[in-house]
């Protein structure tokens, strides 16, 4: 992936190191919700939806937490902040080409956990979006995990990690996360809430895919091998693939985030069209 020229963004916020975590709602986050959250929260949305956190999140806003500027000799962040920069200049112009201004989001470099406005971030979790503070959240050691775990190693994959949770900002920016979480509400089952919230993530995933388009066409970001290494990364946390992992099969019933195939078609869709308009996941019959 090149992205030696390629510019920094400022909207990295690094708090690694300052920790702390907090209860909500009179409650602590206890080891037990973690380990149920795990497989869903990979390249999640929102946190409140799988920790079952509820209207008490938004009534504990987080302290504020200081931020220290990236060390120079610190290349993983440095490539985070690049990655992210592109994300800027891409969904910037996407958004001013339909007559919209794009609000781009805070990431936050944290370790071990975090203070945010949908709870404690956990490295558990995985990377996550919260919506209600618009920032994306990463403890980077979880880049070690995809290449020692999952066994989806490269930066292309990382930026595609990164990539996935800036399409989560942009549905939220648009409106979709909020009308999903409504009908989340209004499923009459878990199965249903659970196709929205797959619906949604798949889109995510092409999202990610446009960026990847768009960025590719103006700055030549891809080299050999960088799709593959977004597709091995999309098959690997699969909700199939994680579930199988874990406990060695697979329940449909309760995917959250769409299975292997399913995460590299979209994310291929989102690559291919580079078009927000071939990414409606929540009109198409067959995922």
């Amino acid at each position: 992936m090149r992205l030696d020229n390629e510019r920094e963004s400022n909207n990295v916020e690094d708090q690694r190191g300052s920790g702390g975590g907090f209860s909500v709602g009179g409650r602590g986050i206890g080891i037990g919700t973690i380990v149920v959250a795990l497989v869903a929260m990979y390249f999640g949305v929102d946190p409140s939806v799988v920790l079952n956190m509820g209207q008490g999140l938004q009534q504990n806003a987080p302290q504020e937490t200081q931020s220290k500027p990236i060390p120079a000799d610190d290349p993983m962040a440095k490539f985070v902040a690049k990655v992210l920069a592109s994300t800027e200049d891409t969904w910037g112009k996407i958004f001013a080409d339909s007559g919209q201004e794009y609000e781009a989001p805070k990431l936050v470099l944290f370790s071990g956990q975090t203070r945010t406005a949908c709870g404690t971030g956990q490295a558990a979790m995985g990377p996550f979006y919260c919506p209600n503070d618009k920032k994306v959240y990463i403890d980077l050691s979880f880049y070690k995990e995809m290449k020692t775990r999952f066994n989806a190693p490269g930066d292309f994959a990382q930026a595609y990690v990164i990539a996935h949770e800036v399409g989560h900002h942009v549905q939220n920016l648009l409106g979709i996360s909020a009308k999903v979480q409504q009908a989340r509400e209004n499923a009459r089952s878990g199965s249903q809430a659970n196709q929205y919230s797959v619906r949604l993530e798949l889109q995510a995933d092409c999202f990610a895919g446009v960026w990847a388009n768009h960025a590719d066409g103006e700055n030549r970001i891809l080299e050999a091998g960088d799709v593959e290494e977004a597709m091995t990364a999309a098959a690997a946390i699969g909700d199939d693939a994680l579930q199988k992992q874990a406990q060695g099969y697979a329940v449909p019933d309760s995917f959250t985030h769409g299975t292997s195939a399913q995460r590299m078609h979209w994310f291929n869709q989102g690559l291919n069209t580079g078009s927000l308009k071939q990414c409606d996941t929540f009109k198409t019959g067959t995922l």
